[in-house]
């Protein structure tokens, strides 16, 4: 856990969001009965399973992120801050611009963390997987998934049952991750014939096709993809709170920095 990084992919348009993203950095809509940024209960998420360094990778709106978070200290931890690369877009091509510009360790282990996700997974458990594993990647795959959709059961045209919105048995990858130093050799490779890289679309396929050893950390904690505006406009805000009640409450009372 000591040489854990996390690194926030904050960058986005948040065009799904839209029109509230015209207005609001995706990560920093207001979410809880306080009305916190979704990216604090990340950060304080990241403090409470122990990660004492983050790197925010942002764009779009970039200052209402460090306004609002500063050096981390309040939060329980050091805050670091990324802008993305005109040359070379993509999710990948940020998190390479960050190495390349010495934000995190090549030698660390990178926690890599989409920044319109919220989840109660024990991050500690997957980085200690990861590193037990000796891993190039772990990916947090989630053992279900609850369709945004009713389903009907048919027999023929008839309809003979149905079930709204049902949880199906699927692994789910959840846009978190923990890399090693063999990844980011792997993205330097793409990004001598690619401007435009996606670390879930061309870095984890890459990794597998070059047969480097890839796992999965399997969870069935709560996650959610806040990235859409349905979904945002769903959210249970007291429900959100008792789920973080932890995680909120170790943020007011320790401070690590």
């Amino acid at each position: 856990m000591e040489n854990a990084e996390a690194v926030v992919l904050c960058g986005g348009l948040g065009s799904r969001l839209r029109p509230l993203t015209y207005y609001f950095q995706k990560t920093m809509l207001p979410i809880g009965r306080e009305q916190r940024p979704i990216l604090e209960y990340i950060l304080r998420s990241l403090t409470y399973n122990g990660i004492r360094k983050a790197v925010l990778l942002a764009n779009y709106k970039f200052e209402q992120i460090k306004n609002y978070f500063g050096n981390g200290s309040k939060f329980g931890l050091r805050v670091f801050y990324g802008m993305d690369p005109p040359t070379l877009s993509g999710s990948g091509g940020a998190l390479l611009n960050a190495y390349n510009n010495g934000l995190i360790n090549r030698d660390n282990t990178a926690l890599i963390y989409y920044g319109d996700i919220l989840t109660t997974m024990n991050l500690r458990e997957l980085l200690k997987q990861h590193e037990k594993s000796r891993a190039v990647a772990t990916l947090a795959v989630s053992r279900e998934l609850q369709l945004p959709v009713g389903v009907a059961k048919m027999h023929g045209k008839a309809i003979i049952g149905f079930e709204e919105k049902p949880k199906v048995k699927i692994n789910v990858g959840t846009g978190i991750m923990a890399i090693s130093s063999g990844a980011v050799k792997v993205l330097e490779d793409l990004a001598e014939s690619h401007n435009n890289i996606d670390i879930m679309r061309d870095l984890l396929p890459e990794l597998l096709t070059r047969k480097m050893k890839v796992e999965g950390y399997t969870f069935d904690d709560f996650w959610l993809d806040v990235g859409s505006i349905e979904t945002y406009e769903k959210i249970n805000h007291e429900k959100i709170d008792e789920l973080f009640s932890k995680v909120l409450e170790i943020s007011k009372t320790e401070r690590y920095v």
